[in-house]
């Protein structure tokens, strides 16, 4: 072979290696670059919350206090704790509600003051990066957050049959959680979806969410290993988590489980206080008449 020719080809090949080189990475950072948006994406359409207080506990009227929790892994989360009255025959029980995926713990004093109405204490606390709770939501964290709160309850000498968990749509899901890892007296779902997968399937049918989705949050998995008597509350006008997730969960729990239906579109459903409370208090007395 000539000698300019071996010359050239030597200069031409590390020129081309250049080259893919460059182009590897630029698709590398482009891939990248689109992971971390769907993963933005997909942690902006799950958690929507405020750091506001628009309402103080005060408004209810009753004494309450203001409770720090400390995650096993540092988190510092914000609670609200109101004891039942001294005289209530209820006062051992207490609910602890886990909220859904907007505003914070002030949005759900007029739920609060429902539960109390049953003769009830109830514990509202924040998922991390919700209200004056520290952090960044995530669905591992909400779990230890509804651990953290569930522990507080039991150092408070809450018995966990006497531990009743609530959780209201994306908070069906942790409180289902909950009630499968740790012994409660009951779970109670409000306008809870199935999945994540589920839910996103419908909201965005033209994505193919069940393969992109990082975030589970799965009700229905959770319900069938779930061992006490489960109550779901849910509307047949619920405009976002239609009627057939309440349907499925309902299918998926064990008995002794009760459907009973609320009124409104999903936001008017989850604000329907009384008939929450009455159904609610429907469960306690037949919780009552089993002891």
């Amino acid at each position: 072979m000539p000698q300019a020719l071996n010359d050239a080809s030597h200069r031409t090949c590390p020129s081309i290696r250049s080259r893919w080189f460059f182009i590897a990475f630029r698709t590398a950072l482009l891939l990248a670059f689109l992971w971390l948006m769907l993963r933005w994406f997909e942690h902006r359409q799950i958690y929507f919350p405020t750091r506001a207080h628009d309402i103080q506990p005060g408004v209810l009227t009753r004494p309450f206090e203001d409770v720090s929790l400390q995650t096993p892994d540092g988190i510092r989360l914000h609670a609200w704790y109101f004891p039942a009255t001294t005289d209530s025959p209820r006062r051992k029980r207490v609910v602890l509600v886990c909220h859904g995926n907007g505003g914070n713990i002030s949005h759900r004093l007029p739920l609060a003051g429902s539960l109390l109405a049953t003769g009830v204490s109830v514990l509202l606390f924040d998922y991390r990066g919700y209200g004056l709770s520290e952090g960044r939501p995530s669905e591992a964290g909400t779990y230890q957050d509804v651990f953290t709160a569930y522990e507080w309850l039991r150092m408070r000498d809450h018995l966990p049959r006497d531990i009743l968990v609530l959780g209201e749509s994306l908070g069906g899901a942790i409180a289902s959680y909950l009630a499968v890892h740790q012994p409660v007296g009951a779970l109670i779902l409000v306008g809870a979806f199935t999945s994540i997968p589920d839910i996103g399937s419908e909201l965005y049918p033209w994505l193919p969410v069940r393969r992109l989705v990082r975030t589970h949050y799965d009700t229905r998995a959770y319900l069938q290993q779930v061992q006490v008597p489960v109550l779901i509350l849910h509307s047949r006008q619920d405009d976002l988590v239609r009627f057939h997730h309440a349907e499925a969960n309902y299918a998926a729990a064990r008995p002794p489980k009760w459907l009973r239906e609320l009124q409104g579109t999903h936001n008017e459903s989850l604000a329907d206080v009384e008939r929450i409370r009455a159904a609610i208090e429907e469960l306690l007395r037949k919780l009552e008449t089993d002891v």
